[in-house]
C-alpha cells in the first residue's frame, strides 16, 4: 500500500496532481491512500487515482488502523514534523526530501523559491519516478443544480494580503456585467459578507452573492463550467487551471512563480507587480495593491480572446482514472 501525505488546501492538492498520478502510474496494482482534510474528499474524487482517503486535518500523530504501508510520500512539506508523522508509521520506505533534523538523509534537497507544481514532481524524479507537471486536468462534473456559462468573481482568501479590495472586484463585476456577463460572486461562508458587499457596489442582484452556499464539489463544477474566474491567489484559480477556463488570477504576496498557472496557458492571466516591501498593515500586500482595475479588465479581455483561439486544454471528462 502507498501512503502519501498532503493534508492542506485545494491549491495544494490541486498542485500536487502531477505527482499523485506519477505515483497511480509508477504503482498501478497498489492500493494508493491519501492523507488529506476530510473535507476536501469531493475534490479527491475529481483528481481520482485515489483508493481512500485518510482523514487528518493538519500534522499530528495519525490514526492509522492497518499495517505499516509499504511507501510512504511526504507531499506536504520539507519536515521535520511531516517526516516524522509518516515514519512514525514504520513505513518500508519513505520517499521525501532530505531533512538532517528529522533523521531523513535521503532525497534531494528543499528549494524555497521552486514552484509548487515542480517541486513534488522533482522529488519523485529523484526517486525514478517521472512525473508530467502539464497533468493538471480535473474530472468534469455536470453542473446539476448551478448556473452555467457565468463569470466568477471570487474576491476572498485565507490570508488578509492575499485579498484584492472590494470596491476594486465590484468595479471589474460592474464592468463584466455591463459587457454583456452573467456575473456570480463565490467564497466561503466566511467569506459571505466579502461576497455580498461587491455584489452590492456592484448592482448585483441577491442572488448572485453564491458564497457559502455551494460545497466543494459544488464550486468545482461551477468553475469548470463557468465563462470566465477573477480572483486572488486561492484555491479557486486552480480548480480554473484544471478545466482550462479562462482565468485572471492576482498574486501578492507570492509571485505567480511559485504559485501560478503554466505559463504556456495564455488564457490563464497571472497578475503581480512585484517584488514590493511587505505592508505594515493588514491589508493587501502593496504587489497586490498596485494592481488597478483597467489592469484586470485588459487582462480579462487577453484571457478570453486567446481562449477563443488557442488549442484545447487536456480535460479529463466524467469517470476518467480509477477512483
Amino acid at each position: 500500500m502507498i501512503l502519501v501525505l498532503r493534508a492542506l488546501g485545494v491549491g495544494d492538492l490541486a498542485t500536487g496532481v502531477p505527482a499523485l498520478r506519477a505515483l497511480r502510474a509508477a504503482y498501478p496494482g497498489k492500493e494508493l491512500a491519501l492523507v488529506a482534510p476530510r473535507w476536501l474528499s469531493p475534490l479527491v474524487e475529481l483528481v481520482g487515482g485515489v483508493d481512500r482517503l485518510v482523514e487528518a486535518d493538519g500534522l499530528g500523530r495519525l490514526a492509522w488502523p492497518g499495517p505499516s504501508p509499504e511507501l510512504a510520500v511526504n507531499l506536504h512539506g520539507r519536515g521535520p514534523q511531516s517526516h516524522r508523522m509518516l515514519a512514525g508509521l514504520r513505513p518500508r520506505r519513505l520517499l521525501a526530501f532530505a531533512n538532517a533534523e528529522a533523521g531523513h538523509h535521503d532525497g534531494p534537497d528543499w528549494r524555497a523559491e521552486e514552484h509548487e507544481i515542480d517541486r513534488w514532481c522533482r522529488l519523485l524524479a529523484w526517486y525514478g519516478i517521472p512525473a508530467d507537471r502539464t497533468d493538471l486536468a480535473l474530472r468534469r462534473p455536470a453542473p446539476g443544480r448551478l448556473p452555467t456559462g457565468v463569470s466568477i468573481v471570487h474576491p476572498g482568501a485565507k490570508a488578509t494580503q492575499r485579498r484584492w479590495p472590494p470596491a476594486r472586484f465590484a468595479a471589474v463585476a460592474r464592468e463584466l456585467t455591463d459587457r454583456g456577463h452573467r456575473v456570480v460572486v463565490t467564497g466561503t461562508p466566511g467569506e459571505r459578507g466579502i461576497a455580498e458587499e461587491v455584489a452590492r457596489r456592484a448592482g448585483l442582484p441577491a442572488d448572485a452573492v453564491l458564497a457559502g452556499a455551494t460545497d466543494l464539489g459544488e464550486l468545482a463544477a461551477l468553475v469548470a463550467h463557468a465563462r470566465l474566474v477573477v480572483s486572488g491567489d486561492t484555491g479557486i484559480g486552480h480548480l480554473a487551471t484544471g478545466y482550462a477556463t479562462p482565468s485572471v488570477l492576482l498574486f501578492g504576496p507570492v509571485p505567480p512563480a511559485q504559485w501560478g498557472p503554466p505559463p504556456d496557458r495564455p488564457w490563464h492571466q497571472a497578475l503581480w507587480v512585484g517584488p514590493r516591501r511587505p505592508a505594515d498593515d493588514d491589508g493587501p500586500h502593496p504587489a497586490l495593491a498596485a494592481l488597478d482595475v483597467p489592469a484586470v479588465l485588459a487582462a480579462v479581455e487577453r484571457s478570453l480572446r486567446v481562449r477563443r483561439t488557442a488549442a484545447p486544454a487536456p480535460l479529463l471528462p466524467a469517470g476518467s482514472l480509477r477512483s
